[in-house]
This record gives structure tokens, sequence and C-alpha cells, in this order.
């Protein structure tokens, strides 16, 4: 039986794998903006309608596994990001785009939701942390591969399908589809589901307890410094440093790679120190960060300023989580269906960013990542651990 279940979680690490296609809207914004010639504060409109969507859909989710299951609920996550995925093949022009990013935005939304309660319908007991933290892993990888293959399609065109940085949603359309077929011949037995499901009256009602309310601006804070540096590093080298699109690009890859380093380091640390001594130092991480950000304009500055934010901000999330799921023990499927809506940080903060950077410049899309990092310094006194 338990072989069984190892094998069980292959298709379900290839859905994690599909869970970071998301990321790739931070780099292919980029391009989207060079292609068709548009201001930051209008590209900016892309990565703010992906996150968009946590804000309509988490909740709901959450009642659609209780009608159909965790593993169906999974699947319609993949087949709408399959199609997300597929129609940039057919263009890029701004319609197109529209539409694809919001379909990616709702596939994640759907898929961010109901795959973690998957996993604990195959492993249980202890393994359940680590296997999510496996996961979350394997989801780097696909962020971080995702400016390379951008890069490499926009430089070496492949002209049998006449495609170029596009070539990445073929690629990441491809896998979708190979999770997608593994996880449907997949059997998974899923306990029944009791209770209640959360509703957004129930969800809201909690936010009259202060430390949720605090924590889920922290999670927004948390995912618009997320998509902002996704977003930004690109445009910083090329601002400050004089590279072109394909050569910044690598500094999106810089940021998950620091990421996805924190997150396996992260685990560690939490064992061995107190959560809020890792808060705390995570937040430093970032404060100077956004100050290398803010002036700096060396290379060598802009990448340290990337990786310390990478590193940072990493685990942020789960620390927060964490806090906002102990404080109220009683109600944690509605705690976590508003932590999961604090998502919509992500759409935000690039509005914003957008906005100001067209006015001032990149350094404006940093001012506005820094009141999110101000604002989690604030939160490390509602660290209790």
């Amino acid at each position: 039986m338990k072989s069984n279940k190892t094998l069980y979680l292959i298709p379900v690490m290839f859905c994690f794998f599909a869970m970071g296609f998301v990321d790739l809207v931070g780099i292919a914004s980029n391009y989207v903006k060079e292609d068709l010639d548009l201001s930051d504060s209008v590209a900016n409109v892309f990565p703010s309608l992906v996150f968009f969507w946590f804000l309509i859909f988490s909740v709901p989710t959450g009642m659609l596994m209780n009608k159909i299951g965790r593993k169906k609920t999974v699947l319609l996550s993949l087949i709408v990001t399959v199609v997300s995925l597929f129609l940039p093949l057919l263009g890029d022009t701004f319609p197109i785009m529209l539409i694809a990013f919001s379909l990616l935005g709702i596939g994640n939304a759907l898929m961010q939701t109901s795959l973690n309660p998957l996993v604990s319908s195959i492993i249980g007991g202890s393994n359940i942390a680590s296997t999510l933290t496996f996961g979350q892993f394997i989801k780097a990888i696909a962020s971080f591969l995702a400016p390379y293959l951008a890069m490499w399609g926009a430089t070496k065109v492949i002209p049998s399908f006449g495609m170029d940085w596009r070539v990445l949603f073929l690629i990441y359309f491809v896998v979708g589809l190979l999770a997608t077929g593994l996880l449907f011949v997949t059997p998974i037995e899923e306990e029944k589901m009791e209770g209640k499901t959360s509703s957004f009256a129930d969800c809201f009602r909690l936010l009259g307890k202060p430390i949720v309310l605090l924590s889920f601006f922290g999670i927004m804070c948390h995912v618009g410094i997320d998509v902002g540096t996704n977003t930004t590093a690109p445009k910083l080298l090329m601002e400050r440093v004089g590279m072109t699109l394909n050569e910044a690009a690598f500094a999106t890859s810089l940021y998950f790679i620091f990421r996805t380093i924190g997150c396996l380091t992260g685990s560690f640390f939490l064992r061995v120190m107190k959560t809020k001594v890792f808060f705390i130092i995570s937040v430093l991480m970032m404060a100077v960060s956004m100050a290398l950000m803010f002036g700096g304009s060396s290379k060598a500055i802009l990448y340290t300023a990337i990786a310390l934010v990478g590193y940072g901000n990493s685990n942020i999330f789960s620390m927060v989580f964490s806090q906002a799921l102990l404080s109220v023990p009683d109600k944690q499927n509605e705690v976590s269906g508003l932590m999961i809506m604090g998502l919509f940080g992500g759409t935000i903060f690039p509005l914003f960013m957008g906005f100001l950077s067209d006015a001032m410049g990149q350094a404006g899309a940093v001012a506005v990542m820094a009141v999110g990092v101000i604002y989690l310094i604030t939160y490390i006194k509602q660290v209790k651990q």
C-alpha cells in the first residue's frame, strides 16, 4: 500500500510543476510589453489579472471540492490551465493574451486551493508537511525554468513553428497535458467530506479578529512583493545597466533560484530556531534588498538585491499562514480560505507599480514593494513563536 501511495504522488508532483506555470507571467508580460509596445502600467495589467481571480475563486473552490471531490477539482484546474497555455500559440495579440492570463489565473486559483488537500488524501500523518514542502520545490523548478525557456525561444527561433519566446507556452502546454493524463488515470481514494463548507460570510466574519486581518494583509504584501520582483527585476537591469530583455531575463530566474533555496533551507531553520527570529531575519534581508534596488546602478548590486529578496520572501507565506491558523484553531477552513484570497495582493501591487514606474522609472515600482516590506516589519510583533 505504501508503494502504491508513493506511485500516486508522481502525478501529484507533475501537478505541483503545473502550479508553477503561473510564475511565467512575469517574464511573459515583459515580452508582450516589448512585442506590443505597451507602457509599464498597461503591461502590468497581465500579472494583475492572473492574481485577481484568487479573490473570486478561492472559497467557491472549497465548496466545489465538497461536491465533486478533490481529484476532479484538480483535473478541472489542469484543463483550464492547459487551455490558457494553448491560446498564446495562436498569437500574442492583446485580447488573446488577456484571455490567456485570465484563464491561467483561474486555473491556478483552483489548483492552489485543491491540490494541497488532495495530497492529504494520499499521504497522512506527519509526512504531509514534508510532502508539501517537496511539492513547493517542484513548483519552483517550473518558475525559474520559465525565463530560460523564453530566452531560448527568443534567441533561437523555431521556424517550423513560426514561434519565438512563446515556445515557453508550447513546452508547458505539453507538460500540462501529461500532468492531466497521469492524474486522470491514477486511482485516488478520498475520504468523504463532512460538515459545512466555508462561505464568504464565514470568512469575512473572521476579519474582525485582528490577527486574522493583519495576517491577510501580510499575505497580500508577500505575494505583491513576489509578483512585483518577478516583473520588475528584468526592467531594473534594462534601465540601470542597459541590458537587452533577453539578457535581463536571467534576473527572474535568479529570483526563483534563491526562492527555491529559501524553501529548502527554511524548513530546516524553522525546526532549529524560533519562528519569530527567522521571520525577523527574512524581513531584514528584504529591507536591505529594497534599499539596494532603489539606489543600485551596477549589475552586482542589483543581482545581490534580487537574491536577497528571493531568499527573504521565500518563507513569509508559510510563517504568516501558520500564525493565522494557530490563532483560530476551530475555524481553520475559513482562515485558509481568507489567506488564499490574500493572494489577491498579486493584483494590487503590480497596478500601482506600473503607474509609478511610468511616472518616475523603476524606482517607483521598488517604492511600492518597499511599502509591503515596511508592513511586514510591523507584523513582527504578531509572530508569537
